[in-house]
């Protein structure tokens, strides 16, 4: 569906057949969503080593991470303009230490008028991100550069939406 609005872009122009805004979904049903997302981040095996025993100079790596992950969650709709705000009801934050790095799998689930891949994906990023904050002492070289650390393949891997009826 094309949606042709005028608006005012960032200087005051109006821009003709542009439209931003913010879906309405208050005609859908409530009906229970899941979605899970994940991604890793991959370290240097010192890194590695840190996450695994648990020795990072700035504390736990992965409690301190699934926090940011949850409160990434809770405030997508404050990060990304478009996403509604949803009532959350469920969150799992679950880390595995890999060969090549440091995964991040969260599920979140609700009963809502629209899904939850956006709050899912926020929360692995964040979770990702706060782990590579704690790791940078083991991570940076001697240069000052991450020449390991990276977060990559973030993807949904599975979402769900129950029957209207339930």
């Amino acid at each position: 569906m094309k949606r042709e609005h005028a608006i005012r872009g960032v200087s005051g122009a109006v821009m003709e057949g542009s439209w931003t805004g913010i879906v309405d979904v208050g005609s859908k049903p409530v009906v229970a969503r899941e979605a899970v997302a994940t991604g890793i981040l991959t370290l240097s095996p010192e890194g590695l080593d840190v996450v695994a025993n648990g020795r990072s100079p700035k504390g736990d790596v992965r409690e301190a991470s699934t926090v940011a992950a949850i409160q990434a969650v809770k405030e997508t709709s404050r990060t990304l303009p478009h996403c509604h705000l949803v009532p959350i009801e469920g969150c799992t934050v679950d880390w595995e230490v890999e060969e090549a790095g440091l995964r991040c799998t969260v599920s979140v689930r609700t009963h809502w008028t629209t899904g939850v891949e956006m709050e899912a994906l926020c929360g692995v990023s964040a979770g990702l991100l706060c782990a590579w904050d704690m790791l940078k002492p083991v991570e940076k070289d001697s240069e000052g550069q991450y020449p390991n650390a990276r977060v990559q393949d973030v993807r949904v891997v599975r979402k769900s939406k129950g029957d209207p009826q339930d």
